[in-house]
């Protein structure tokens, strides 16, 4: 994953995740990886199936995806734990995603 994200200072909030280079439409770019979350947090990703909050699954990012950002409608978006591009992103592009979801996923 390091070939393609690098961290840095982010105009929308804190550190950010950006583009180190051209990441293509629907190109898979990395799964949020960490352990189980029993609880909310800072960095803990909830996935669900669309109204089946009660049974969501999270995660507690331990790698380079716990830094990504708000936007709507972002430019990626995860499926299950996975991130995939939902747009062509251009070098020192920020990825960000929309927390509020549609994709079964939040922050």
């Amino acid at each position: 994953m390091k070939e393609a994200v690098y961290t840095a200072a982010s105009a929308i909030h804190g550190t950010g995740l950006f583009a180190r280079r051209r990441i293509r439409k629907g190109e898979y770019i990395g799964t949020y990886q960490g352990p189980q979350a029993k609880r909310n947090g800072t960095y803990v990703l909830w996935v669900y199936d669309a109204g089946d909050e009660a049974n969501a699954i999270g995660r507690s990012g331990r790698n380079l995806l716990r830094y990504l950002n708000h936007a709507k409608p972002g430019n990626a978006e995860f499926i299950g734990f996975d991130l995939f591009a939902r747009k062509a992103i251009e070098v020192d592009d920020e990825i960000t995603f929309n927390y509020e979801g549609g994709d079964g996923g939040s922050r």
